[in-house]
């Protein structure tokens, strides 16, 4: 009689785990914009920003560089206007870089001056994303890459998914 009843439950609860549906909850919409960042110094550096859409209507921007190594916080910034003008307004301040991995994660809710900003919001902003060789000394003044974004600037890699279930984008 036990041996029937171990049997029973070892067959109910394989049975009800088979049954459930393993899936990514993930924080994102699927909707992103892509750009380049291309090289601006005597350095090899080159790479992307993304900006993902958030369920919470907020961005993730995240930059991917190629080139860079060493243990170096790099700053990164999102300016107002053309990479070429070089202008000084700096929109957002993102996280710095990770020089070893090239990796720069930064969530978008605001703008420099408070304003509340979302995905949809941020896009339309015409700007440059550009990533500093230091953040210190006579390298703090060295652009390694810079690519405009946003409306009316470099056409940019748009994605936009459909349906409820995204596979962690």
């Amino acid at each position: 009689m036990k041996t029937v009843s171990v049997g029973l439950i070892l067959i109910f609860l394989t049975s009800s785990m088979a049954c459930q549906k393993s899936e990514v909850v993930s924080e994102f919409t699927g909707n992103q914009a892509s750009y380049g960042l291309i090289q601006t110094s005597a350095y090899p550096v080159s790479g992307t920003v993304t900006f993902k859409e958030r369920k919470d209507g907020t961005t993730t921007v995240l930059i991917q560089l190629n080139g860079t190594s060493g243990s170096d916080r790099l700053p990164v910034h999102l300016h107002r206007g053309s990479a070429a003008a070089n202008a000084l307004e700096v929109v957002v301040p993102l996280n710095t870089l990770n020089a070893s991995t090239g990796v720069s994660t930064t969530v978008v809710s605001q703008l420099t001056d408070g304003t509340k900003i979302s995905y949809s919001d941020l896009l339309k902003v015409s700007g440059y994303v550009n990533v500093h060789a230091s953040s210190g000394g006579p390298e703090s003044a060295v652009i390694l890459v810079a690519g405009n974004v946003g409306t009316g600037m470099a056409v940019a890699t748009v994605v936009k998914q459909f349906g409820n279930c995204n596979s962690g984008r």
